[in-house]
Order: structure tokens, then C-alpha cells, then sequence
């Protein structure tokens, strides 16, 4: 029990204060939005450390539960506040699901989500401030050079150092083609199913 509050509490603090800072105007639009993303998935990415995956299952169901009553009642608004239309937070938890199913081992799970959440937060945050000049469309929606690059960048050096820590188990092909291949999933992903295809890809390249 103890495990599991450590899981949720900070969490819990965070949404309150991102709340908080948004109904001052602190905190809004993309920015704050992946921030928050980048901040709730690497401390989500640390819980197979001190959790059991069946539990973080359960705890990834409640999360999804969390989110549809958050867009039903308009209860976290700084993880909804975004122009476009997208179910990214829902598919952000059947995302931290599915790793939490298919990972047969803690840091699989956890590169998994660090792809869901820092390496796509990165390709947001630097996308939205840095992208319009370098912009590109995808089914209809803008894309950036700039943001794009972040994240084959952000998940080239994620692959790069579990490869350290892990020698043997995370080839060098690997760490050379799944960051290109898992942006151009993440281009795809259209409405927030990126959020699902990345994690499910990076956990199929470890496991297979």
C-alpha cells in the first residue's frame, strides 16, 4: 500500500499544482501541457523499480479512469488545455497499459514509457517554439523539422545510455534505426495514438 501512494501522491501534487498555475495563468497551452507529460511519464518510467507490472496495470486503469472524468468534468485543465482536437492523455494511459502488459522486464517497460513521454514532449515543446519555419504535414496535420528531429534525438541518446548500463541487451542497429523509425510512428500517430504505437514498438524491438 505504502508503494502504491508513493506511486500516485506526487502525481496527484503535481496535477493540483499545474491546476492551480493554470487558473493564474502561469501555466498554459502546449508548453505546460508536455511539460507535464515529459514530468508525469519519467517518474511513471521509475514505478516497475518499486512496483509489480500487474500493479502499475491496475494503476495505469485508474489513471485512464482519472482522464476520462478530467474530460468530463473539466477538473485538470492544464492537461487539456490544447487548441487541437486529440485523446493523447487517454491513449497516454492505455500507453503506460500496454508496457505495463507486454514488458517482461523493468527497463524495457521504462524505455517504453521515456519514448511515450520525453522523447514525444521534447518533439512538442521544440516543435511549438522552434518549428514554424520548418513545418510539414502529415494526414493533414503540421509537423517540424525541428520537433522531429528531437525526438530521434532524445531517443537515440535514451537507447544510447540503457545500452551502457545494459551491454548486450540493446544492439547497435537498434539504437541507430529505432529513433527514426519510432518518429515516423510518432508522425503517424495521429489524435494521440502515438502515444500507444511508440511504446508498443520500442517493447516489440527489446523483446524481439
Amino acid at each position: 500500500m505504502l508503494e502504491i501512494l508513493v506511486a500516485i501522491g506526487p502525481l496527484f501534487l503535481l496535477l493540483v499544482v499545474s491546476e492551480l498555475l493554470w487558473r493564474k495563468r502561469l501555466l498554459r497551452g502546449e508548453p505546460a501541457r508536455k511539460s507535464l507529460h515529459i514530468i508525469i511519464g519519467s517518474y511513471v518510467a521509475s514505478w516497475p523499480y518499486f512496483l509489480s507490472l500487474n500493479t502499475i496495470q491496475l494503476l495505469s486503469l485508474a489513471m485512464l479512469v482519472g482522464v476520462l472524468l478530467s474530460h468530463k468534468f473539466r477538473i485538470f485543465h492544464a492537461i487539456n488545455d490544447v487548441k487541437r482536437h486529440t485523446w493523447g492523455d487517454i491513449f497516454y494511459a492505455l500507453g503506460v497499459f500496454i508496457a505495463a502488459t507486454f514488458a517482461t522486464q523493468p527497463w524495457i517497460f521504462a524505455l517504453a514509457v521515456l519514448h511515450m513521454s520525453v522523447a514525444d514532449g521534447m518533439a512538442g515543446l521544440v516543435g511549438s517554439q522552434l518549428g514554424s519555419k520548418s513545418r510539414y504535414k502529415v494526414f493533414g496535420y503540421n509537423k517540424s523539422v525541428a520537433g522531429t528531429g528531437s525526438f530521434v534525438l532524445a531517443s537515440a541518446v535514451m537507447l544510447g545510455i540503457f545500452a551502457l548500463v545494459r551491454p548486450g541487451d540493446i544492439p547497435l542497429l537498434l539504437c541507430l534505426v529505432a529513433p527514426f523509425a519510432s518518429a515516423g510512428l510518432e508522425n503517424i500517430g495521429m489524435r494521440g495514438t502515438d502515444n500507444v504505437l511508440v511504446p508498443a514498438f520500442i517493447i516489440a524491438c527489446l523483446r524481439f
